[in-house]
């Protein structure tokens, strides 16, 4: 997978308009637990591995709230992944690049310095705590030849074949329900 997509605003404003389809779409289904309307209630971000030029997009992750009984709604994203400061193209390039490495690799940490300590923990997500989600225990059996856990993300990316930008985009949809509101794809944290 090349790594110019991390600097290509196009495919940075890509990611914008797939996120705002999903978050029209967790508007028009209305609030899960009550049936009220949804509000938009945005909470701010601080993106890291963003392009400069498109930072104000990114500084705010769409969210809502609910008219009736004001519990919060957060639509599905491929731009962030679940609560960490950098973006998700990068947490998966970034760890695809340097799977096989060890973290004490000072390369490692040369795309988007990015500390060696973010990517073992990194690494320990995709390979140890990303399998145990209902969404990979769900879908694992669908990708031919098998993924191999250890290789991770590097094995899952290539089952998404093709150019760079839409094979990156369809895993990044792939992963997306994991990072809405409903947490209970995940197993722990």
């Amino acid at each position: 997978m090349s790594h110019f997509l991390l600097q290509d605003p196009r495919f940075f404003q890509l990611l914008l308009r797939v996120d705002q389809e999903f978050a029209q779409q967790t508007r028009a289904g209305g609030c899960v637990g009550c049936g009220g309307v949804l509000h938009r209630g945005d909470y701010p971000r601080k993106p890291r591995g963003c392009l400069p030029e498109v930072r104000s997009d990114f500084e705010s992750r769409f969210s809502f709230c609910c008219s009736v009984c004001r519990k919060r709604t957060t639509s599905m994203s491929v731009r962030f992944l679940g609560r960490r400061g950098y973006l998700a193209m990068a947490v998966v390039l970034v760890s695809a690049r340097h799977a096989g490495q060890t973290p004490a690799d000072s390369r490692a940490a040369s795309l988007l310095d990015v500390p060696v300590r973010t990517l073992a923990r990194w690494r320990c997500w995709w390979q140890e705590l990303f399998p145990l989600t209902v969404l990979w225990r769900g879908a694992c059996a669908r990708f031919m030849p098998p993924v191999v856990t250890a290789e991770m993300p590097t094995s899952l990316l290539a089952c998404f074949t093709g150019e760079p930008a839409p094979s990156l985009l369809r895993m990044l949809v792939f992963l997306s329900p994991l990072t809405g509101s409903l947490r209970t794809l995940t197993k722990g944290r």
